[in-house]
């Protein structure tokens, strides 16, 4: 009979008759799923992860307390903003040296100093042994950078 003649009915009982077969094969021989399966409740069981208890006692430690060696270490970027401005690409590619961008602060006018992009203080510029510096003339208090990050 072909493949396309067969029956519904036919097609289920060659199903069951091969799932049968299989069946009988996988009886004799142990499900190794279930052995793993087994083995591992087993030792989870006979090694209980110990639990410690937490206290909640622990007392805010002051400003002299505080070991900062461990963050003194950490690489920071900072960076002096001068000022921003923007700018389509058309205007981008024609500039050439010699060329004024103008931004958006005012000559005289205070440049940011950031710290991983978070502004800390406000400086100007300086030239001293013919080297540019930056003179801080204010600093943000640290109360005012945590709320401008929430």
């Amino acid at each position: 009979m072909s493949e396309d003649n067969k029956t519904d009915q036919e097609v289920a009982d060659e199903w069951a008759s091969a799932l049968e077969e299989q069946g009988t094969d996988t009886n004799e021989d142990e499900d190794p799923w279930a052995a793993a399966l087994e083995e591992q409740a087993d030792s989870e069981q006979a090694n209980p992860a110990p639990i410690t208890q937490l206290d909640d006692d622990a007392k805010p430690r002051s400003h002299a307390e505080l070991d900062l060696d461990m963050v003194l270490d950490i690489p920071v970027t900072i960076s002096m903003e001068i000022g921003r401005t923007k700018i389509n690409i058309r205007n981008l590619l024609q500039l050439s040296q010699g060329s004024v961008v103008e931004l958006d602060r005012l000559a005289g006018e205070p440049m940011d100093v950031l710290v991983n992009d978070t502004l800390i203080a406000h400086g100007e510029v300086v030239v001293v042994n013919d080297k540019f510096g930056i003179r801080l003339t204010d600093v943000i208090s640290a109360e005012e950078r945590i709320k401008k990050l929430r």
